[in-house]
């Protein structure tokens, strides 16, 4: 493993993670059946190894083997909001990306100007600095996703449906399903993004008794 280099250790690239997964089977078995030479075991890790090395030759002598073997970076975040097709595409949904968010220290969609996962799933995110200095009294709720009340957070935030529908219609959404994604935070502000569409920022004023 040390052989292989710090960034088989670090840093795994699929592949990377294949071939740890073959070297550790490849030692097993000889360890489990005595009537298998412990040589046949060092043999085949060896070629494992010498496997590993030249595919990491073909990663620097021609890039495009890269993208093929390990993959390249999805950009899920960008100046219009969150990339529906990225999202999907990698098998992520909005909870995958606000749980991400949260441990790159942002808890709010709009804090960010970019945000991408790395080939090797590492979750990166640039943030605004245009970004207003607020004071975060609450963690923004997740109000609708993908088209769907989320019924918990509703009653959570003290608020409903009708709430919402109202502030739709006045943004001219008559249908809640073409809605992607709509949080609200504890200062009344709203991250709202309708689906083929740039995400908008409202300011609302929350019902009374409406806090969590």
């Amino acid at each position: 493993m040390r052989l292989m280099g710090k960034r088989q250790i670090g840093e795994m690239q699929p592949f990377e993670l294949v071939i740890t997964l073959l070297i550790a089977e490849l030692a097993c078995i000889p360890m489990a059946d005595t009537s298998i030479p412990l040589l046949y075991g060092i043999v085949s890790i060896l070629t494992i190894f010498l496997l590993h090395q030249l595919m990491l030759m073909l990663d620097l002598l021609w890039k495009p083997f890269r993208t093929i073997v390990g993959g390249k970076p999805s950009i899920v975040i960008n100046k219009n909001g969150i990339d529906i097709t990225q999202l999907k595409k990698n098998h992520l949904d909005l909870t995958d990306l606000i749980e991400s968010m949260r441990t790159a220290g942002y808890f709010s969609l709009d804090e960010v100007s970019y945000a991408l996962y790395e080939a090797n799933g590492k979750f990166t995110a640039m943030a605004r600095e245009d970004v207003p200095q607020e004071k975060k009294e609450s963690l923004p709720l997740l109000i609708i996703d993908d088209g769907k009340y989320q019924t918990q957070n509703l009653k959570l935030s003290g608020t409903n449906e009708d709430f919402f529908n109202e502030i739709l219609r006045g943004e001219k959404i008559k249908n809640v399903k073409k809605v992607f994604i709509l949080t609200l935070d504890g200062t009344g502000k709203i991250y709202f993004q309708a689906k083929g569409e740039k995400y908008r920022i409202l300011r609302i004023k929350l019902p009374e008794g409406c806090s969590w």
